[in-house]
């Protein structure tokens, strides 16, 4: 399907008959437009002539249009792929057990520490525990990777990406 199939359909929709006959069939009534529109309906994809001669919409026209017009999917990446393996709704469903994975989910997680701010050890528990129950393991696992750093119970962001 091209952008010419789309554009068709859309102009069939702006036309008031084309619009009201593919609304009558929709509804299941009979269209009140001539035999021409109704073909035109069937050309766009938007209407089919039965084995005994009554007409039947096709909405599901719109759904092959969006999935034609659609990009494809973009691969994901490695970092992605674990992210999702490990995380479910923002929470980690477990904290990953090899180094490899628990590093893309630690630096995932120190994003969320600003590079220059420092932080109390209650605040840097508020966050962690919106993505574990055991916040005190990551709070140990980030500054052991060097992500954040700790001197008399306040932390700031030490490595990782930043976002900009």
């Amino acid at each position: 399907m091209s952008d010419e199939d789309i554009r068709r359909v859309l102009g069939l929709l702006h036309q008031d008959t084309a619009l009201r006959a593919f609304a009558a069939l929709v509804l299941g009534r009979p269209p009140e437009a001539g035999e021409d529109v109704l073909e035109r309906l069937e050309r766009g994809g938007l209407a089919v002539r039965r084995e005994d001669g009554s007409w039947a919409a096709r909405p599901e026209r719109f759904r092959e249009l969006l999935k034609a017009a659609a990009p494809p999917p973009r691969a994901l990446t490695q970092e992605e792929r674990i992210l999702q393996a490990f995380l479910v709704d923002g929470r980690l469903k477990e904290i990953p057990t090899k180094h490899e994975k628990r590093l893309v989910v630690l630096h995932h997680i120190a994003r969320l520490f600003e590079p220059g701010v420092r932080y109390s050890e209650k605040d840097v528990n508020v966050v962690l525990r919106a993505f574990h129950h055991d916040f005190s393991a990551l709070r140990r696992y980030l500054v052991e990777a060097d992500l954040l750093s700790r001197e008399a119970n306040v932390y700031w962001r030490s490595g990782g990406q930043v976002d900009l």
